[in-house]
């Protein structure tokens, strides 16, 4: 679909790459008359007209049309995440890579608390007692005795933090970059410090990009460093936990329980023990899906397209070579 076939070989295109291209191509031909849009939502359509494209967004970069890509100059990726163009970033020059950052925290952060309240007051066993009609008062503390630790302080991250530090908690942090202190933040710990935050916390919540660096962060060793009572949360990528490790640390009670959106394969095989365990709430990727996810998108992009057009910088530049 184009929503213009005669433009001239100068006239700025955009390629739409996505499975449900067509709101995203009325948006902006209706935005921006004088581009030419394009879109291909099947990989025999990406490769006929990738060649044509300077922007292309995209929830994922296509490194197998990279090499065709000659005119791109700007990628923006739909998704917060951009590990799909991380094999191929020492390759891509000056190409300008935006994500969607700010779009998903404060969903995010709903989910987090949501979840930690749940399993604050074991409601998967509140629920099981109900479908057997037992009727079993507990005491439970106010989270506000209860000490946060968020791995990643992104804008995922941060906003997790607010929610935390307006429960009462204590909180805690980690992020590469420790220098400055962060607002809401008790206690700041750098990556090589990570084991102190899980010894003192008691939900811990994943929230960092999925790099090198962050692949199966969380195995054996950092879950028997965590405390007996503890939870851990992760709604960043399936691959910074060690799944079947998680899985044995359940069963063996070396954590309380785990809110878990995330997978290493997804959707989650029907034969993983993660669907049965009763410590365990897990959910289907949903975190980050607000309603409306086109028209924020857009409104976003539609900024940024703007600024692309008038030459000026555009907004939520993301660092390939760090990966976020």
């Amino acid at each position: 679909m184009t929503s213009s076939t005669s433009a001239a070989d100068d006239t700025i295109t955009v390629l739409v790459n996505h499975p449900s291209p067509d709101e995203y191509v009325a948006l902006i031909g209706k935005r921006f008359p004088g581009l030419r849009v394009l879109s291909a939502k099947d990989a025999a359509t990406l490769n006929h007209h990738v060649a044509m494209a300077d922007v292309l967004l995209a929830p994922r970069f296509p490194v197998e049309v990279f090499d065709k890509a000659r005119r791109l100059r700007w990628f923006q990726c739909s998704n917060a995440g951009i590990d799909s163009i991380l094999p191929i970033r020492d390759c891509i020059g000056d190409l300008i890579v935006t994500n969607a950052r700010g779009m998903h925290g404060e969903l995010i952060a709903d989910f987090v608390m949501a979840g930690m309240t749940m399993m604050h007051w074991d409601f998967p066993r509140l629920m099981r007692e109900q479908s057997r009609k037992e009727w079993h008062p507990r005491e439970v503390s106010p989270l506000a005795e209860r000490t946060l630790g968020v791995v990643g302080l992104g804008s995922i991250g941060s906003a997790i933090v607010r929610r935390g530090k307006s429960a009462g908690m204590t909180v805690l942090g980690s992020k590469r970059d420790v220098g400055a202190p962060i607002v809401d933040v008790d206690r700041l710990f750098p990556p090589d410090r990570l084991a102190e935050l899980l010894e003192l916390s008691d939900f811990v919540v994943l929230a960092v990009p999925n790099i090198p660096e962050t692949r199966k962060l969380i195995g054996c060793k950092q879950l028997r460093l965590m405390r007996r009572t503890a939870f851990l949360i992760n709604i960043a990528r399936g691959s910074v936990v060690a799944e079947s490790e998680l899985i044995d640390a359940l069963r063996a009670g070396t954590i309380a329980g785990a809110l878990l959106d995330v997978f290493e394969r997804e959707p989650l095989p029907a034969d993983s023990a993660l669907w049965a365990m009763p410590n365990v709430i897990l959910t289907p990727h949903i975190a980050g899906n607000p309603t409306g996810y086109t028209l924020r998108l857009f409104e976003m992009f539609g900024d940024n397209l703007q600024r692309f057009l008038e030459k000026k910088p555009l907004r939520n530049v993301v660092d390939v070579r760090r990966g976020y």
